[in-house]
């Protein structure tokens, strides 16, 4: 195959330094672990306040790495000479990233065989911030997992392996984010292996003419815009779900509340109605758009907590000329 690369493993003892934050995260460095692979350091984010009490709350690499009595390093700055010096100490030949932020060409290069990351997508599209989410919305039947050495651009390296995986029609970001994490953890240990035995080629990324981004997601592009087509909004739905989650405004009576909707289903259908109007019983709630019904399953109000459709609907009544903006 051309454009091909041998990459020379001239050490074959390896000793790995693994940075990652989120459960996602967790399930490699597990799968590294057990496969008894010598992680001579864990590097993840700071301690971070959450909840009413502020207390600090540690990442799940962290609170994993504590358990098996990994070494742990939490840098705020990437860059600063007294981090630098640490990694160096450490003496490791590879680094794996798995959902950490971007790292400075000092840190990335430093290793003697490389650094690679683990990325959520089928590169080169959906590179960035929020691969699984954007692999629903856009409607996508299949995405995968992709292995590459980092360089100098977010996502763009060498290409090591890749495994596709099908996303099913009613499938949400929660689940797919849980098949994509075994399936990567499987990758990154199969990407060893090749490091590991001097087997490992990579090839250069193509850049497509329509490539898809997966953009940083915030509350602009989280909304629902009902005048869109059905599919477009069950699959914006689904793949928000469960969080950041989609959200839309609900006029209903005197009341204006934004809310979040976590479960929906579609119905096809012609109908006369405005777009946005709602259509209720007591154990259901639809939204006319523009070739049918969004069927919400699963919603919640401001400062309440996430409900079943009928459990809602129990305690909250809706006026004949509600509606979804």
């Amino acid at each position: 195959m051309t454009n091909k690369k041998e990459i020379p493993s001239k050490n074959k003892d390896l000793k790995i330094i693994f940075m990652g934050t989120p459960d996602f995260a967790v399930a490699t460095l597990k799968t590294l672990i057990n496969n008894h692979y010598n992680i001579v350091g864990v590097i993840t984010a700071p301690d971070k306040p959450a909840g009413r009490g502020r207390q600090l709350n540690e990442s799940a690499v962290k609170h994993y790495a504590k358990s098996v009595g990994l070494n742990i390093l939490q840098p705020t700055n990437l860059k600063h000479p007294d981090f630098l010096n640490e990694l160096k100490d450490l003496k490791a030949n590879l680094q794996i990233v798995v959902a950490f932020r971007m790292l400075p060409k000092a840190v990335w290069q430093m290793p003697q065989l490389g650094t690679f990351n683990l990325h959520a997508s089928l590169l080169p599209n959906y590179r960035g911030a929020a691969p699984i989410n954007w692999a629903i919305i856009n409607g996508e039947t299949k995405t995968g997992v992709s292995t590459f050495f980092i360089d100098e651009e977010i996502d763009t390296g060498d290409m090591i392996l890749q495994q596709t995986i099908a996303i099913e029609p009613d499938e949400n970001a929660g689940s797919l984010h849980d098949k994509l994490m075994n399936t990567g953890s499987q990758l990154v240990l199969k990407t060893v292996k090749l490091i590991e035995t001097d087997h490992v080629t990579t090839i250069p990324q193509k850049e497509p003419e329509n490539i898809k981004t997966a953009y940083k997601l915030h509350k602009d592009n989280c909304k629902i815009d009902w005048n869109q087509n059905i599919d477009r909004i069950y699959n914006k739905i689904r793949g928000l779900s469960p969080y950041p989650a989609a959200w839309c405004t609900l006029i209903n009576g005197s009341d204006t509340l934004d809310i979040k909707i976590y479960k929906a289903e579609k119905e096809t259908n012609h109908h006369s109605l405005n777009i946005g109007t709602i259509v209720s019983s007591k154990k259901e709630l639809k939204v006319a758009v523009s070739n049918g019904y969004i069927l919400i399953k699963e919603m919640k109000l401001p400062g309440k907590r996430s409900m079943d459709i009928k459990s809602l609907l129990n305690g909250y009544q809706i006026s004949e000329d509600a509606k979804m903006l």
